[in-house]
């Protein structure tokens, strides 16, 4: 029975997978849109929802705390909280989108594209 659990587990152990995960928000804060599969994309949404509320706070603990899960300070962490906490200022959440992006060529997995609702429009 899967009762109670809510992640996929990827085939990797925690440490992986959460080395996994840190490196997708760092992709994503860095160009701020990122191809990746769906279920890679559905499972990042809620750590970069988390990472992003805590820019939207700004003070130190939560510097500290983005700091301490992106291991180390890294600029990734100054542009989460200077230019993506001004873009959501105003939003309340649902910062991310995820749009389906057909399949891959290789193994044909299912792959989507996650950005942010409020990127620039010259960036689109």
């Amino acid at each position: 029975m899967n009762h109670g659990i809510k992640t996929r587990k990827f085939s990797r152990t925690t440490k992986h997978r959460r080395a996994l995960f840190v490196n997708l928000v760092k992709a994503l804060i860095r160009s701020e849109q990122i191809k990746t599969t769906l279920h890679k994309a559905k499972d990042l949404r809620p750590v970069i929802e988390k990472m992003v509320t805590l820019s939207k706070k700004g003070d130190l603990a939560a510097r500290r705390q983005a700091i301490s899960f992106l291991r180390g300070n890294c600029p990734e962490v100054a542009k989460l909280f200077s230019n993506i906490a001004d873009m959501c200022r105003e939003r309340k959440g649902g910062y991310t989108r995820v749009l389906k992006a057909g399949f891959r060529k290789g193994d044909a997995a299912p792959m989507a594209i996650i950005e942010f609702v409020d990127r620039g429009v010259s960036q689109k």
